[in-house]
């Protein structure tokens, strides 16, 4: 069953990206997911899947940071 993740989330993840950050935002939703890195700005394009396997936390866009 595929999580509940929209365009705009903020995805924490398990493994920090090599800038530092462990924050992406979520770019686009389907087969594969496209995410931004809040740290650096570095775009990526992951088969959701993956991506979701290693999601440790989902922020919503209304909910406090």
């Amino acid at each position: 069953m595929p999580m509940d993740i929209h365009v705009g989330d903020i995805l924490e993840l398990k493994k920090a990206h090599p800038c530092g950050s462990k924050e992406w935002t979520v770019l686009r939703v389907g087969m594969d997911f496209k995410l931004k890195c809040r740290g650096c700005g570095h775009e990526v394009m992951t088969p959701r899947a993956k991506a979701e396997k290693s999601v440790k936390k989902v922020k919503r866009e209304g909910e406090a940071l």
